[in-house]
Formats: C-alpha cells, sequence, structure tokens
C-alpha cells in the first residue's frame, strides 16, 4: 500500500510517500480502506519527535470503509469512523491506503455526505462533545468560553455548544477573525495573547471554560470562571511547556473545577467511543445544523504541504486529506 513514512523527526520534508507492507489486523483489530483523515496539530508533535517516540506513519483519525473485521462484527463495505487508540502513536495510524485500528476505536456510520466533510468529525467532534458534555457539563443558557476558539477543535466546539443553547464567546488572536466567529453564533469575540483581564472581556465570570490553549493561560481560565463552574483544559495551541512553580493553594480560585481530556481515552473503558453519539452529529451536518469549518483539501502526496501550512498557523479550517 501507499502511505506517507516519516523517515526522521523534523519538518515537513521528512514525511515522504512509499510502498510499504499492508496491516495486518489483530483478533481485536478493524481493517479500514481509509478514504479520508483530518490533520491534527498533535501530528506536528509527532513528526517533531516532542512527544517521544511515535510511529513512523502518523495520523490519528481516518474515515473510511471496513476491509476486514477478524470478529465479523462489522461487515466488508460498512463505513466507519475511527479516531485515537494509539493511531499513530503506539501503532501505525491513517496516513495510508489501510490502517488497522482497535475495535473500541471505530464506530459504523451511514450517511449521504462525502469522505471530505465526514472527515472533518471525527476526532475534533468527538472530543468537544466529550469536553462539552462530560468535563464541562454544560446546560442550555450557560455561558462558555472558548480559548482558541479558531481552531478546528474550537470551531467544533463552538458549534455543538450553540446548538445545545449555551451562549458562547471566544478568543481570537486575530482581529480578522472576529467575523467567522461570530457568523458561527459567538456573542462575545475577544481578541487576546494572554489574561482576558488585559484584552476586550466584559468582566461578566463565565460558567464554563474549554481551554484549548494550554498551560500558559489555564490559570486565568481560572480567575474568569465564576465559584462552582469547570475549566476544561484539552489542548497545547500555546505549547507544551509546564507550569513553573504551581501553587494550587495560592492560584486556583476557590471553587472552580478544573479537569483535563485526551482523546488517548477514546476506546478505554471510561471513555467507549460509541459512547459519542456521532451518527447524530452526521444527520446533524445534513441538516445544516451543524456546520463543520473546512479547509483545504489535500491528496495524500501533498501532506507535507498540508503540514507546512498547519505549521504556519495558516489552516483557516480543517485540513483534510483524501486518499
Amino acid at each position: 500500500m501507499k502511505a506517507i513514512v516519516r523517515k526522521a523527526y523534523g519538518g515537513p520534508e521528512m514525511l515522504v510517500l512509499r510502498e510499504v507492507d499492508d496491516p495486518v489486523p489483530g483478533s481485536d483489530d478493524v481493517l479500514i480502506t481509509v478514504r479520508a483523515f483530518g490533520l491534527n496539530r498533535a501530528e506536528l508533535y509527532m513528526r517533531r519527535g516532542e512527544w517521544g517516540d511515535a510511529a513512523a506513519i502518523s495520523g490519528i483519525e481516518c474515515v473510511g470503509v471496513v476491509k476486514e473485521d477478524p470478529c465479523g462484527l462489522l461487515a466488508p463495505g460498512q463505513a466507519v469512523m475511527a479516531c485515537m487508540g494509539g493511531m499513530g502513536r503506539t501503532i501505525n495510524g491513517s496516513y495510508a491506503e489501510y490502517v488497522a485500528v482497535r475495535r473500541e476505536n471505530v464506530v459504523p456510520v451511514d450517511s449521504v455526505l462525502d469522505w471530505a466533510t465526514l472527515a472533518l468529525l471525527p476526532e475534533a467532534y468527538a472530543v468537544a462533545w466529550t469536553c462539552l458534555h462530560g468535563n464541562l457539563a454544560l446546560r442550555p443558557g450557560q455561558r462558555l468560553l472558548v480559548r482558541g476558539g479558531t481552531s478546528s477543535l474550537g470551531t467544533a466546539a463552538i458549534d455543538l455548544a450553540v446548538q445545545s443553547g449555551a451562549r458562547v464567546s471566544a478568543t481570537t488572536r486575530q482581529s480578522s477573525h472576529q467575523a467567522a466567529l461570530r457568523e458561527m453564533g459567538v456573542e462575545q469575540v475577544i481578541v487576546a495573547e494572554g489574561a482576558l483581564c488585559e484584552s476586550g472581556w466584559d468582566g461578566e465570570p463565565f460558567d464554563a471554560v474549554l481551554d484549548l490553549l494550554g498551560n500558559s493561560t489555564v490559570l486565568d481560565s481560572m480567575r474568569v470562571t465564576r465559584p462552582g463552574g469547570r475549566v476544561c483544559l484539552a489542548g497545547f495551541l500555546g505549547g507544551m511547556a509546564p507550569m513553573e512553580s504551581f501553587n494550587p493553594l495560592s492560584q486556583m480560585r476557590s471553587g472552580v473545577h478544573l479537569s483535563f481530556f485526551g482523546s488517548f481515552e477514546f476506546g478505554g473503558a471510561n471513555y467507549p467511543l460509541g459512547a459519542v453519539p456521532m451518527q447524530a452529529m452526521v444527520r446533524m451536518v445534513e441538516a445544516g445544523r451543524l456546520r463543520p469549518r473546512a479547509g483545504k483539501v489535500f491528496g495524500l502526496d501533498q501532506l507535507p504541504e498540508a503540514h507546512a501550512l498547519m505549521e504556519r498557523n495558516a489552516a483557516c479550517g480543517k485540513l483534510v486529506v483524501v486518499v
């Protein structure tokens, strides 16, 4: 099969198209013919070696059809979505014509959407739904702040939160993104590089904050959340440097709940991917109720170009590769 293989850790030029052996599914795996996959910033860190050892074939999500299910639970030709479960980290991922994925990380779907559109959903919408309805327990009418609102995960969270009846605010570093965020249903757009108190925040505390920037802003996110409110850390757009001299007794706001979610948990006992209503979200996209923010579509051989675009923060929507 054709696959994009990382020949060494480094820049986008380290990603090369090669012929490799087809993966052989184990008894607990599903072999998927990959039709398309979305790109994620996590894959930049894997390519650069900043997450330690990673599989030579990256890619943490995909959509496609079942080629083989050794257990016979999924029929050949069944359309499926898959994400994480070691994909691209501990096992070869979806940057290929075929991928073998743990069954717990594969969900069947039925849809009239094209593959490029379906590929916008698995990772971003599964993580966003889990953070909003699990970690943040978001309810209609509550005020939600999404920090990193123009990222693919941020726009997915905004899309889902608006549909759930929440009042959504979002941050962006670029004032040129304000119109696009308001079109998505964001009530308050805050142009901010750092602390919100130094920006255009109106000063009213939030019920919930989804922080996709990471360690550099999480304490500030807690400061703008009401007592009894929740903050969920689910990204690292601001870098992966650890917090220095963190002292919860003096730095955490009393009564604010802080949690974390990483999609590598999907497929485990606590976070079965099947518990995420992916089929319902597909139907909402078909009906125009959810509007995934699409960026440029690439071919498999153009993947280094796609990585370079993502690394420059110039994606303007979720980048997708159609195989």
